[in-house]
């Protein structure tokens, strides 16, 4: 504690002593405003106004952006500031002691007077007066235009950029103290192009003082001269307008320096980086450009009348600096390859050893034996499109993209067996022959070559395993012998078509409603949160995909649920009102050749089913009360009237009262998992139905 205090009260001083020091400084730029000073004073003022004025080029040409050199209007005045009393310094002492000799002044403007102007004020006023033109048509003027219009474009912007910045602290890309910084940033941003729009100001109004001054230096020191001296006028005009130039060169050619420097740093724009990563990283991006330059350079090089070498030396020069830069290019680029690849691989091994990677599991895993995979991976890049192709079905199909399928291998399993994982469980198993093929023969002929009977993985049907040597064969006697791919991936995708509501996460759920057309996106509004949360919204959706009813109009579905989320809360009654009002959708996938195949309950099931159902006051249904007993009757019943149609390959589904559909399909599904059940109310208008018969 005591050593904190210590060093808190020695930082105090050097703070305090800092402070101090400015204040003196500015008081006295504005003291040589009043008070005469002596030639070697103005020496050092004019130096230091050199000196300042090389250090703020050299810094606005570092800098990475111009808002790292905010102070930039501030030092600009100060500077302005400091030039300007050291003009009336100089112009008093020009007016008191310029008889006396060109060294009168200080021998800063004297050297500038006998050095720049050859020791003729005719040289000399000439460069002062393009110098000054130099400094206020072009370079002043142009820093002012960008200024302004800098800092009116800046203004304009501040909206836009403050919505996105909340835009992003909403949608989670940034946090509190990024978006903190993001608006300091954006708030320094405007505040410094609407100080430059001033600032630039200081600048022009420095360079016409300069011409006042300096016209006031000679035509008062000529009178003064003349009057006060009794200097012959000659003498007179040559000794006080050497040091009126003089004294103007001194001032214009820092002012000169800073007014590049206040160009530099309005003109650098968005653009980051050093002036001369700037500059001189965009020039030299294009080699073609410097190519044809050094071409051109040649030609002049040739033209009769023209220096041979000036040309010659310029146009080598180009033409070997865009040969080197593609080289240059390429192993740049290189070297960030290398870089990226390194970095990922380290993110791998990082990743690798994390404990919390070992957390992660993929959502669906397709993991083989280790001999299976050495068979299948040979043809991995085949394996991989047709996954990708059965992804891209399911998406048309069924309304959203399942995730992504993670092939690995394992030694856990039998070597010729695999798995598919769901969240991490496995959800089926198999065992494959290698070097076999697949025949499905169902209840039909069997085919005259060897093979082993065994039952084909996805739907459970009789097939047989026929070597492979025999594919030509069974192909000549009609069957359609199926690859161990093929089998893997037709079992896969009906595991998937299984677990399509354990898929349906809920950011694959925002993510569909966030395509909707802005139209939706209102009615969505109106619905979730104040009729439905979107943890039911989710549900509902969820519902239907466990009987195989696609959400890929899900305007039609958003519109249905709006209709009854204001009545009902349980997320049952709402899917059972989606599926009604999706009813043609539903048909149209169901039927074949556009004719539905249905098999009713007969009248006593429907008594049953009718009897089971209790509903409160209000008529809805609140329980499903069955006797055990009859719940197995029905089975037996079901079971034998729906192997009956589909020993004879029919495709077919089961129609029942609209509120026994659930409890029906409750039991149905248990004995088989892919029949649609369907009630009265979901059969479309229009839709050709044949009956097949009934369950009783």
């Amino acid at each position: 504690m005591a050593d904190t205090l210590v060093s808190s009260s020695a930082a105090l001083p050097r703070k305090g002593g800092r402070d101090i020091g400015f204040a003196l400084g500015i008081v006295l730029i504005l003291t040589i405003l009043f008070l005469p000073i002596p030639a070697v004073l103005i020496d050092m003022g004019l130096a230091l106004s050199i000196a300042v004025s090389v250090l703020i080029l050299m810094v606005a040409l570092w800098i990475q952006k111009p808002l790292d050199f905010s102070a930039f209007p501030t030092v600009l005045l100060i500077a302005t500031m400091l030039r300007l009393s050291l003009n009336i310094a100089t112009t008093r002492t020009i007016l008191s002691h310029g008889s006396e000799g060109t060294t009168a002044a200080g021998y800063i403007i004297g050297g500038f007077s006998s050095f720049v102007m050859s020791g003729d004020f005719v040289i000399g006023l000439i460069v002062f007066v393009i110098l000054v033109t130099v400094n206020f048509v072009v370079i002043t003027k142009g820093a002012t235009r960008i200024a302004e219009v800098g800092a009116r474009f800046t203004l304009d912007s501040i909206p836009g950029k403050q919505m996105a910045i909340d835009a992003d602290l909403s949608a989670g890309l940034i946090d509190e103290k990024v978006a903190q910084q993001r608006r300091r940033e954006l708030e320094e941003e405007s505040a410094f192009f609407g100080a430059m729009d001033g600032a630039s100001k200081f600048v022009r109004g420095d360079a016409v003082a300069g011409l006042i001054i300096t016209a006031v230096n000679i035509f008062g020191g000529i009178l003064i001269g003349v009057t006060r001296h009794d200097m012959p006028l000659g003498q007179a005009a040559d000794v006080f307008t050497k040091l009126s130039v003089g004294d103007g060169l001194v001032s214009q050619i820092p002012a000169l320096i800073v007014s590049l420097a206040a160009g530099l740093l309005v003109s650098k724009g968005g653009t980051r980086g050093s002036a001369e990563q700037a500059v001189l990283g965009q020039l030299g991006t294009y080699p073609r450009a410097l190519s044809v330059a050094a071409l051109l350079m040649g030609v002049l090089a040739v033209l009769p009348g023209l220096p041979f070498l000036p040309f010659a030396i310029l146009g080598g020069l180009m033409a070997s600096v865009g040969r080197m830069i593609p080289v240059r290019l390429a192993q740049a680029r290189a070297a960030e390859e290398e870089k990226a690849r390194e970095a990922e691989a380290a993110l791998r091994r990082e990743a690798a050893d994390s404990v919390k990677e070992s957390l992660k599991t993929a959502e669906i895993e397709l993991c083989l034996g280790k001999q299976l995979a050495v068979t299948l991976f040979a043809s991995h890049g085949e394996l991989a499109h047709r996954v990708a192709r059965m992804r891209r079905k399911f998406a048309q199909q069924y309304g959203f993209v399942v995730p992504e399928i993670r092939l690995t291998d394992s030694l856990t399993i039998p070597p010729k067996s695999y798995q598919v994982l769901i969240h991490g469980t496995v959800a089926a198993r198999q065992d494959l022959r290698i070097g076999d093929v697949l025949v499905i023969t169902g209840d039909g002929r069997l085919p005259d070559v060897p093979g082993d009977e065994a039952r084909e993985p996805a739907f459970g049907m009789k097939a047989l395993w026929i070597p492979q040597a025999f594919a030509g064969e069974l192909k000549r006697q009609g069957f359609d012998p199926v690859d161990n791919v093929s089998v893997i991936l037709t079992h896969l995708s009906e595991v998937i078509r299984n677990s399509l509501p354990q898929l349906l996460s809920y950011r694959d759920m925002r993510m569909l409603l966030d395509r909707l057309e802005p139209e939706y996106k209102r009615l969505l509004d109106d619905i979730c949160p104040a009729h439905l949360s979107y943890s039911g919204l989710q549900a509902v959706l969820k519902l239907l995909l466990a009987e195989r009813v696609s959400i890929r109009n899900l305007h039609l579905i958003l519109e249905a649920i709006a209709e009854i989320a204001p009545h009902v809360r349980r997320s049952e009654q709402v899917a059972e009102h989606v599926r009604m009002r999706i009813a043609p959708q539903i048909c149209g996938d169901l039927a074949d050749d556009g004719v539905l195949k249905v098999l009713r309950l007969g009248n006593r099931w429907d008594l049953a089913f009718h009897q089971s159902v209790k509903r409160d006051a209000k008529g809805d249904v609140v329980e499903f009360d069955m006797d055990p007993r009859q719940v197995e009757q029905f089975g037996a019943d079901a079971t034998k009237a729906v192997r009956e149609r589909m020993d004879k390959g029919e495709h077919f589904v089961i129609v029942t009262a609209p509120e026994a559909r659930p409890y029906v399909r409750l039991i149905i599904e248990r004995l088989f998992a892919t029949l649609p059940v369907l009630s009265h109310l979901e059969i479309a208008r229009g839709v050709e139905i044949r009956s097949l018969g009934t369950i009783s």
